[in-house]
C-alpha cells in the first residue's frame, strides 16, 4: 500500500510539473498542440507567452520557446558585381528579430541557423541588386547610406514570409578582388614612381640652376674682394713707402745704417752660408775701419 502511494504522488509531481512552464526574460514561447500553433479563441491570433510562469495541457501541448531578443547576423563577405561588371568583395551585417512568431516557426522549424541561411540569401539579393545599378564610384564616393537603405527595404519585404522583422542592414568594407587590387596597386606604384622621377628631375634642374647661380655670385664676390685687397694692399705700400721717405729724409745716415745692420744679420744668420764679396765692397763699408772713420 505504502508503494502505491509513492507511485501516485511521484505521478502527481510529474503531472504538476508538466502542467506548467516557465519563460525566461528575452524569451517567448509557442504552444504547438496535435501539430498545429495554439491560437487565441477571440483574435485568432498566434499566443505568445510572455516571460513568467504559464499552464498548458501535459503529454498534448508542447512548448517551443524563441528568442526574442535582436539577433546579428554577421558572415563571411560575398561578392558583387557592379553596373560596369567590376566585382566587388562587400563585408557586411545585419540586425533582426523575430516579429511574427507562428510564421518564423513554421518556415524554419524554430531553427536559428536555417533562419539566418534564408535571411542572408534574402539580404544578399537585395545587396545584389542595388550593387548591380551603381558604379564603383558612386558606391565609395557617398551613396553608400541611399544603398543600405534600400537593400533593407527590400530584404524587409522579401523576409516577411519568415516571421522576421531586419532592423538594420550596414556594409562594414568594400574592397577588390585579390588579383585586382594587385593590378591596381602596381599601376598606382608605377604612376607614383613616374611621378617621382618627374619631381627628381626638376629638382635637379633647379639644384644646377642655383647652383650656378651660386657659383657666379661667389666669383663676383671673390673678384670683389680680391681688387679690394690690392687696392688696400697698394694703399698700404704707398702709405709704408711715405713713411719710409718721411724717416730717411730726416736722417739719411742713419736710415742706411738700420738697413744695412738689418742686411748684415740676415745675412751671417746661418753658419753654413757662404757669401763671396769684395772687401771693400759698399755691402761692408760700416765694417771697414777707413769707412766707418769716414762715415762718423
Amino acid at each position: 500500500m505504502k508503494n502505491i502511494v509513492i507511485v501516485v504522488l511521484i505521478l502527481l509531481v510529474a503531472l504538476a510539473s508538466g502542467s506548467l512552464f516557465v519563460i525566461r526574460e528575452g524569451e517567448r514561447a509557442i504552444v504547438i498542440q496535435f501539430g498545429k500553433v495554439q491560437r487565441d479563441d477571440q483574435t485568432g491570433d498566434t499566443r505568445v507567452f510572455e516571460p513568467g510562469l504559464h499552464p498548458k495541457i501535459p503529454f498534448i501541448d508542447s512548448v517551443k520557446k524563441l528568442d526574442a531578443r535582436i539577433q546579428t547576423l554577421d558572415d563571411g563577405a560575398d561578392r558583387f558585381v557592379t553596373e560596369e561588371k567590376k566585382d566587388l568583395i562587400v563585408d557586411s551585417y545585419v540586425k533582426w528579430r523575430i516579429e511574427d512568431f507562428a510564421r518564423y516557426y513554421l518556415s524554419t522549424g524554430g531553427n536559428k541557423l536555417q533562419a539566418e541561411a534564408l535571411l542572408k540569401q534574402k539580404v544578399n539579393n537585395g545587396l545584389r541588386s542595388e550593387f548591380g545599378t551603381r558604379t564603383i564610384k558612386q558606391i565609395v564616393s557617398g551613396e553608400r547610406s541611399a544603398l543600405m537603405d534600400q537593400a533593407m527595404k527590400q530584404a524587409s519585404t522579401s523576409s516577411d514570409e519568415l516571421g522576421i522583422e531586419i532592423v538594420d542592414v550596414r556594409v562594414k568594407q568594400i574592397n577588390l578582388p585579390t588579383e585586382v587590387s594587385n593590378s591596381i596597386f602596381q599601376r598606382m606604384r608605377a604612376e607614383r614612381a613616374a611621378v617621382a622621377r618627374e619631381h627628381r628631375s626638376e629638382g635637379q634642374e633647379q639644384a644646377e640652376v642655383i647652383r650656378a647661380d651660386i657659383d657666379a655670385k661667389v666669383t663676383v664676390m671673390l673678384a670683389d674682394a680680391e681688387r679690394n685687397a690690392r687696392q688696400v694692399r697698394g694703399e698700404g705700400d704707398a702709405l709704408a713707402a711715405q713713411i719710409y721717405a718721411s724717416a730717411y729724409s730726416k736722417n739719411a745716415d742713419f736710415y742706411s745704417f738700420l738697413r744695412s745692420m738689418d742686411a748684415y744679420r740676415k745675412s751671417f744668420d746661418s753658419k753654413q752660408d757662404i757669401l763671396v764679396v769684395q772687401p771693400d765692397s759698399e755691402f761692408f763699408r760700416y765694417m771697414n775701419d777707413s769707412g766707418g772713420g769716414k762715415n762718423k
